[in-house]
């Protein structure tokens, strides 16, 4: 007999996630060294790079409601319950982003669809971070 739907979302994690641990190994694989969901900073990013002033996100495409994103649809039943803990997340998203640019922080936000293919995730860190070991 399989899991009911409250235990299956019991299981569901904020972070530590597979797509979050897969971002974490290529980053260190890369040379970068980072700092795990600081409290302090808004939305309590999955990687901080302080001395470069730069956070990742890696949002779950359903749960961050992902537009366009097959993963990212809302559910065809229980609305009532779904439409508003999604359109929080999202707002809460919307927030934290604003703040961390107010502050200064660069952000990249890595979408669990995005993070399937490995090479093209690495290019886009590359990218975004600069060279490793050099702080700009």
């Amino acid at each position: 007999m399989g899991m009911n739907r409250g235990e299956n979302m019991r299981r569901i994690r904020s972070k530590d996630t597979g797509p979050e641990m897969a971002v974490r190994r290529l980053v260190h694989r890369l040379g970068y060294r980072y700092r795990l969901h600081r409290k302090d900073i808004p939305g309590k990013p999955d990687l901080v790079f302080p001395g470069r002033r730069k956070v990742i996100f890696i949002h779950g495409c359903f749960w961050h409601q992902h537009p366009g994103c097959r993963e990212g649809r809302l559910p065809k039943s229980n609305l009532a319950y779904w439409l508003p803990k999604l359109k929080r997340n999202t707002e809460r998203d919307e927030a934290a982003l604003a703040q961390l640019a107010a502050s200064g922080w660069d952000v990249l936000v890595l979408w669990e669809c995005e993070t399937k293919s490995l090479e093209a995730t690495r290019k886009v860190l590359l990218d975004f971070l600069g060279p490793p070991g050099v702080l700009r």
